[in-house]
């Protein structure tokens, strides 16, 4: 199958999926505001930038590494050391879920006291920290697959997960309807762990069937030597994208902590503020990524496509692949940014049952021709292999949004964060293009 063709049909499969999750997450997001309302969504949206900053941690770096490093053997006929790179980073990443699980444990209420400035989200983070070990396991399996640019295990894995975290948390409802028991947020961040143990349960029943035979891998692995060889490659190519991606979200996080609180500088109380947060974080923004499904899934296959030209040197092929997928991520952005500047306001009324969603909609309309090309070229600069740039681009994006929160929310109250994001896309646009453009016209590459 020819590149075109397998880009073509990865992003395919992805793309549906994508869309098939981020259809069933729309509905599930108005659930939970008819449900808990605007203040139960913001508590449960608080303890996300918790959850990224874990994952990035145990998992994240780990998943990009072995996609590229497995990409890379197989382009060269190594299928079986692919393999064995896989068993390898399992093993490293379920290893450091289980630390993070215990730390997690123990310092839930000091991260919500003094982080989160929220001490109803203790008991949300004791619940959240058993998720990390099942997540693991399915990151490890989807950057394997995707290395091997397979994309339906990784696909049907998501489908999975956000299928059975909506129907636990709908179920456990029910229950407490029939019983007249008043469930609070806190069965949503079940969801998050019904929906990691089923899609890690069926990543591995695929693994076992299609790549393991347990009793060859028992006698593999008297060869320590060789998996601590893997281990140590693994481990050089991840530490630089896990330290960045652990810097990125905590950065991240002090975004996301600090919206509430400088709303409430700005004059608002602790419920307003946490029920804008809320709209914007579960309702607005959700609604303007919902495109970003295809982008999502083109910058998935580019890294490892990327990765495995350069490595086979097909310079004019890696050229024709960034230039087309780019142009494609603007010109949809630019179609999604007109259809959201039409029907924001009907959405956030209608659908959403909130003005002010509406009016944030329509705002953040003007970010999607930069907000689904960056995803792209940021894949794209990781899989030429420079993940320290990568770093950089989105550092500066982040330090942008975070002065907007600091220094425009107390001002103009959340549409100076709004106008922040829009700057912070468009300069992280600017540098990724410049960049590339460099790099395509080198001599190397002309």
């Amino acid at each position: 199958m020819s590149v075109k063709r397998t880009i073509l049909k990865g992003t395919l499969i992805l793309t549906i999926t994508g869309f098939a999750t981020r259809f069933m997450g729309f509905f599930y997001r108005i659930f939970l505001s008819h449900t808990f309302g605007e203040e139960g969504v913001g508590l449960y949206q608080l303890i996300f930038p918790v959850y990224a900053l874990c994952f990035s941690l145990t998992s994240a770096g780990i998943e990009t590494a072995l996609a590229r490093c497995v990409a890379k053997r197989v382009s060269v006929g190594k299928k079986k050391e692919a393999r064995k790179l896989l068993f390898t980073a399992m093993a490293l990443s379920v290893s450091l879920s289980v630390i993070v699980m215990l730390l997690l444990q123990s310092y839930a209420g000091l991260i919500a006291e003094q982080f989160l400035q929220e001490t109803r989200c203790d008991s949300l983070l004791i619940i959240l920290s058993y998720a990390f070990p099942f997540a693991s396991v399915h990151s490890c399996i989807v950057g394997y697959y995707l290395g091997l640019k397979e994309t339906g295990i990784p696909a049907f894995s998501q489908l999975i997960e956000q299928l059975i975290r909506i129907l636990s948390v709908y179920l456990f409802y029910l229950i407490g309807i029939r019983n007249g028991t008043e469930f609070g947020i806190s069965i949503a961040v079940g969801g998050l762990i019904a929906g990691e143990i089923a899609s890690s349960m069926f990543c591995l029943k695929m693994i076992t069937k299609k790549a393991l035979d347990y009793q060859r891998l028992t006698k593999k692995i008297a060869k320590l030597p060789e998996y601590l060889g893997l281990a140590g490659e693994l481990f050089l190519l991840s530490a630089p994208l896990t330290a960045s991606r652990v810097l990125l979200n905590l950065l991240q996080s002090i975004e996301a902590v600090s919206i509430p609180l400088r709303l409430q500088s700005h004059g608002m109380s602790v419920s307003q503020s946490l029920s804008i947060y809320g709209v914007l974080t579960g309702m607005a923004l959700p609604c303007v990524l919902f495109p970003s499904a295809i982008t999502n899934s083109v910058s998935t296959m580019l890294l490892p496509t990327v990765a495995e030209a350069q490595t086979l040197n097909r310079e004019q092929q890696m050229r024709n692949i960034i230039q087309k997928s780019v142009c494609c991520c603007v010109l949809l952005g630019s179609a999604c940014c007109i259809f959201l500047l039409l029907s924001g306001q009907w959405i956030g009324s209608y659908i959403f049952n909130s003005r002010s969603a509406g009016d944030y909609i329509v705002t953040l309309a003007w970010m999607c021709p930069f907000l689904y090309a960056n995803t792209t070229l940021i894949s794209i600069i990781n899989g030429i292999g420079k993940t320290t740039l990568s770093f950089l681009i989105n550092t500066f994006s982040l330090i942008l949004r975070i002065l907007s929160v600091f220094y425009c929310i107390p001002i103009f109250g959340i549409e100076g964060y709004l106008l922040g994001l829009l700057a912070s896309q468009l300069a992280a646009f600017l540098l990724c293009i410049l960049y590339l453009s460099h790099y395509l016209h080198s001599p190397k590459h002309a």
